[in-house]
């Protein structure tokens, strides 16, 4: 083989692996934020926890649309929870078009600090939704803020939690992308 084709080759190699890497990259960052709480990602956990302390925590809750013709409120603009505690929210979705909506809500929480101990047992942002024309859905957050937030020296003093939802469209979009304009009701 020339030093030619062995230049090309390697060429060929390196684009694929890069352009491999570039679509591996945001579901291993993703994965990465779940498991550690990274960058105020909000962990998924299996069971309550066992002890429930005296200290509340206020938790604040922010609503947003990306590019969708829909209402998006929090029942509650906020709920205050003692630490350890299973907290329940409510949040109402309204697609105010004339076709089915095909959507994901993102979410994080702020102080980033608080992401590994704001734990979520059951979100409708676990999966995608899909909202008929028309039609209002009520979906329920049940949550908890971990015990471990009152001694961690970085998260000790956090005392406002804010849940950020952000819904934006998924499989279908081109469906939805319709001219009504996108509405977010921040709560």
């Amino acid at each position: 083989m020339n030093r030619k084709n062995l230049i090309a080759i390697a060429c060929v190699f390196a684009v694929m692996v890069m352009t491999g890497a570039a679509f591996a990259a945001v579901p291993l960052y993703r994965m990465f934020c779940q498991v550690t709480g990274f960058d105020g990602t909000v962990r998924k956990a299996e069971a309550a926890p066992g002890t429930v302390l005296d200290e509340t925590v206020l938790i604040r809750f922010d609503t947003n649309v990306r590019g969708l013709p829909m209402i998006f409120r929090a029942e509650q603009v906020s709920q205050r929870v003692r630490i350890g505690e299973t907290g329940m929210a409510f949040f109402d979705v309204t697609n105010t078009s004339d076709r089915p909506i095909h959507a994901t809500a993102a979410y994080n929480v702020v102080p980033e600090r608080a992401g590994p101990y704001f734990q979520k047992l059951q979100c409708f942002c676990f999966e995608g939704q899909t909202i008929q024309p028309g039609r209002t859905m009520k979906f329920p957050v049940q949550y908890f803020v971990a015990p471990e937030i009152a001694t961690d020296r970085e998260s000790r003093g956090v005392r406002e939690i804010t849940l950020s939802y952000t819904f934006y469209p998924t499989k279908g979009a081109e469906d939805a992308a319709i001219a009504a304009p996108a509405t977010g009701a921040g709560a």
